[in-house]
């Protein structure tokens, strides 16, 4: 296939790369920047598409003739603290740029057939140990209010009869970024431990099987709509955090209290690090999907070469 990735130099689009190549699939970057590539050059030669999210800019002869597309750009959601302007840019950066690109999609003459966007588990809000599924109701709050737009400004390219997967992942466990990175300093030390009352539950995936749902989800034809991209045995905090330790051989008697986080983080505290999302992915089994890492200890122990 030709697919086009937006996001490919970020934690799930490196990993999406490498195994769309692996493969035998042909990935053209999307990047952000000026003086878009003609369509043979995006096709035949120069695997780079140049865009402009915010306005929409984009070669629209570029997007011509692709089978299919993966959608994962987006601003940083854990990157300090959440002030007035960081959530307008979180939330212009999935919404509106997502639609931008959902309607030059639908206004290509030959569409791709399937665009794979990236989604969260946020969606579902702070939900105790309440088990969801993909037909669970979204929450409330700021990111399940981001993940209610994001998902929605898809529906341009639904309407125009691409089909559209909504891949809502958990947390990503890579040692080259994201949560888990972040972690390994304080676990080394011997200074990790459970998050606030540790009873929240994480719902995770490890990246090699986050990029192998995109895969999936651009190969399988009944596959549409909202998707858990989580593995089937989400953790508690505590539980998580004894697992990390085991894998590296850390104690992990101290906990972080969840004052100290709110002062630390503000929202973000309550929304990413306090929050509870038990979530059972029913339809990547339902359709097919093999893990290769289900269990959170041998995914850590895998991630972290251990």
């Amino acid at each position: 296939m030709n697919v086009l990735l937006s996001g490919a130099s970020g934690l799930i689009g490196t990993a999406a790369t490498s195994l769309l190549g692996s493969q035998g699939h042909r990935v053209v970057r999307l990047v952000r920047g000026g003086g878009a590539v003609a369509p043979s050059s995006a096709h035949a030669g120069e695997a780079v598409v140049r865009w402009d999210p915010a306005s929409g800019a984009v070669d629209a002869a570029a997007l011509e003739g692709l089978d299919a597309v993966v959608h994962l750009a987006g601003e940083d959601i854990a990157s300090g603290r959440w002030t007035a302007d960081k959530k307008a840019r979180i939330r212009q950066s999935r919404a509106e740029g997502t639609g931008r690109l959902a309607r030059a999609l639908a206004a290509c003459r030959q569409r791709p057939a399937v665009l794979a966007c990236a989604s969260a588990v946020g969606y579902y809000g702070d939900r105790g140990d309440e088990p969801l599924t993909e037909d669970s109701a979204s929450g409330s709050g700021f990111l399940a209010e981001v993940c209610r737009a994001w998902e929605a400004a898809t529906r341009p390219a639904a309407d125009a009869g691409i089909r559209v997967v909504n891949l809502r992942f958990g947390m990503v466990l890579s040692a080259a970024g994201g949560a888990l990175a972040r972690m390994l300093g304080p676990f080394r030390l011997g200074m990790g431990g459970p998050i606030g009352s540790g009873r929240q539950y994480v719902s995770w995936i490890d990246v090699d099987d986050a990029a192998a749902t995109i895969l999936h989800s651009l190969a399988t034809p009944g596959l549409r709509g909202p998707v858990n991209a989580v593995s089937p045995e989400p953790v508690t905090q505590s539980e998580f955090a004894s697992a990390l330790g085991r894998v590296l051989g850390r104690p992990t008697v101290l906990s972080v209290p969840a004052f100290g986080v709110r002062l630390m983080f503000g929202e973000l505290a309550d929304e990413l690090l306090l929050a509870s999302q038990r979530v059972i992915p029913l339809r990547l089994p339902a359709s097919g999907f093999a893990y290769r890492h289900p269990a959170l200890e041998p995914a850590l122990r895998h991630a972290l070469g251990r």
